[in-house]
């Protein structure tokens, strides 16, 4: 088969496309395109998460790049993406590679890449990189490997603890003491996956009171449709706020690079609104300036925030591989994308959800605001904006059908407004004469078609979501 890395990293279901020949075919192609790039001898680390056969996949690509001269150190316990990618620039290894299907449904597994930088890949880099994996393949050789006993005793394996230096950063880029006397009560729940005891353990030994749920490992993610923190996934969640009294709920996905968040109410708050709450945090409570950086399914509310502030906005194609490049170059404040993963100046170019998280909370201790309070705050600033997304499963034979209808049809308004832009970028989008946008798009790592919208209104936004529908018979 021939392997393709999605708007993050190769995924495939477990015994099936993801498979112990597939996953040393990923591995041998990352040594060579180390030893290519003369970024061997930095080293690669392997991290993994909590998903079924996770760490056997691991020890396989620590095998295959000892086996193929590269020097490698293995996470010695599974841990979110953000610390994985942390600990290649605490260590300054050649590159991270990553076993985890982030949100994906539990039959799944994947390959994340990480370069240096410690950011998702870029597009020329996931080339480079599809191409040395699939020369691999039609080589058609034995793949070499050393077995891990063999490499820890030679050093040429190591097995690392890559948790203790992502607290420590963590530690210095988040007032946790004023956190942890504020008193608050928060519910958590990192869906049964690696973020599992990550905040309990930074808001540790103060008078805050944490909750967490769905804190052992479980493979089968129960309950759930998948470990993604979105609104149909976090009932538990919500329920939780509620019966405690919890101050605020706070969600990670299974590999914890991405967040959600209830108030205190029990409501989900979308990812946009969040993206606008962190943006307005960062600029107005802790008074800092940089440009910020979106996909273009984020929020509008960046561009108001942009302009309130004087800072300039950039919008990338969805996926943090677009994002990442200009966090890089612009030095910016924040990169965040419609999906909950969100990036910050002074850290990794890379989502974190454990940061995003403890920052909203510094951001309700800062202002005395709850969760709620805090939303309409951001909207007396920039307007009123609300937002809807729909995901809709295909059989890969129809995707040429859907393709095809979409790019056919003509369309003129929606909800009685006029359309004002369309553009390809990534998928469709159409901009309508009042702000709102809607964004069709195939999804990089599922059989899945996404509609997105943003409007002024709830009613906008579900009639905006329903014409598109019907229009695709979807």
């Amino acid at each position: 088969m021939t392997i393709k890395f999605g708007t993050d990293g190769w995924r495939g279901v477990i015994a099936e496309d993801f498979t112990f020949e597939n996953v040393r075919l990923c591995a041998r192609g990352v040594a060579e395109y180390l030893i290519d790039n003369k970024l061997d001898h930095r080293g690669l680390i392997v991290g993994y998460d909590t998903r079924f056969l996770s760490e056997q996949f691991a020890m396989a690509v620590a095998e295959v790049a000892v086996g193929a001269g590269v020097r490698t150190y293995l996470c010695e316990t599974a841990a979110p993406t953000p610390v994985i990618s942390f600990n290649v620039l605490h260590a300054d290894a050649g590159a991270g590679a990553i076993i985890t299907a982030s949100h994906n449904p539990s039959i799944w597994n994947g390959f994340k890449f990480k370069p240096e930088y410690a950011g998702s890949a870029t597009p020329e880099i996931v080339l480079s990189l599809e191409d040395k994996i699939n020369a691999v393949s039609s080589r058609g050789h034995v793949i070499e490997s050393e077995p891990w006993s063999r490499a820890l005793q030679s050093g040429s394996g190591k097995l690392i603890d890559p948790v203790s230096p992502y607290m420590e950063q963590i530690a210095s880029l988040v007032d946790l003491d004023c956190i942890k006397d504020s008193g608050m009560k928060v519910a958590v729940d990192p869906m049964y996956g690696a973020g599992i005891g990550y905040i309990p353990a930074l808001l540790a030994n103060g008078k805050i009171d944490v909750c967490e749920i769905h804190g052992l490992r479980n493979p089968s993610f129960p309950g759930m449709v998948q470990p993604e923190p979105i609104a149909h996934n976090l009932s538990e969640l919500s329920e939780c706020v509620l019966s405690t009294g919890a101050d605020v709920g706070l969600a990670l996905d299974a590999d914890a690079d991405r967040f959600g968040l209830i108030d205190e109410k029990g409501n989900f708050i979308n990812p946009l609104q969040v993206y606008g709450l962190l943006a307005l945090y960062l600029l107005e409570i802790r008074n800092e300036r940089g440009p910020l950086v979106k996909s273009l399914t984020a929020t509008s509310m960046a561009f108001r925030l942009g302009e309130i502030f004087d800072v300039p906005v950039y919008e990338t194609p969805v996926g943090f591989k677009y994002i990442c490049p200009i966090l890089i170059q612009q030095n910016a404040l924040m990169g965040g994308e419609e999906s909950g993963g969100f990036g910050f100046k002074g850290h990794i170019p890379e989502r974190d959800g454990i940061l995003s998280a403890l920052f909203l909370l510094d951001l309700i201790v800062k202002t005395g605001k709850r969760p709620s309070e805090l939303v309409e705050y951001l909207f007396s600033r920039v307007g009123e904006h609300y937002y809807r997304r729909d995901d809709v499963e295909f059989q890969p034979d129809q995707r040429s059908v859907l393709e095809a209808s979409l790019n056919g049809t003509k369309i003129d308004s929606f909800c009685g407004t006029t359309v004002v832009t369309r553009d390809n970028i990534d998928g469709t989008r159409l901009v309508m004469e009042d702000g709102s946008w809607v964004v069709v798009r195939f999804s990089g790592t599922e059989p899945l078609l996404r509609i997105y919208c943003e409007a002024s209104s709830p009613g906008i936004v579900d009639a905006s979501i329903d014409e598109i529908r019907g229009l695709l018979g979807v």
